[in-house]
């Protein structure tokens, strides 16, 4: 394993784009060093490919960029490992309530969907012969 990355081994290994990881940059979670004339290259060392892993399993969880980075923060101090995971474990419960409650929205507009498409077959298999006959006489 490489001591250090560029932005295009990482980009090219998680598969997201190299404007991506500038955003998660941008937003605190990734502190590449920069090298090169003006500091025009980013140097991304293994703490940064690692907490690029964390931000992009934070993402699949459903867990704003906020969440993400207190997550990842938390972890590199060493202070209070039981507070750390208590808060860890708070921000996974509230996510499971918050998915828990969309896949129950979800699945009653689907029902709501299912109800109307029968409603329309309905009216389509008591009317169909009416509305080709008024095509058919146009």
């Amino acid at each position: 394993m490489p001591t250090t990355y560029t932005i295009a081994e990482l980009a090219r290994e998680f598969d997201i784009t190299a404007r991506a990881i500038r955003f998660y940059e941008d937003q605190g979670l990734l502190s590449p060093k920069r090298e090169g004339v003006g500091g025009r290259n980013r140097v991304y060392t293994p703490r940064d490919r690692t907490r690029l892993k964390l931000t992009l399993r934070g993402k699949r969880l459903g867990l704003t960029l906020s969440e993400i980075k207190s997550i990842v923060d938390m972890y590199e101090s060493p202070k209070d490992t039981q507070a750390q995971i208590d808060r860890f474990l708070a921000v996974l419960g509230q996510q499971r309530v918050t998915l828990e409650q969309q896949r129950a929205d979800i699945e009653m507009a689907l029902e709501e969907i299912v109800a109307h498409e029968d409603e329309c077959r309905r009216l389509l298999g008591g009317n169909h012969g009416n509305g080709e006959a008024g095509r058919d006489a146009a």
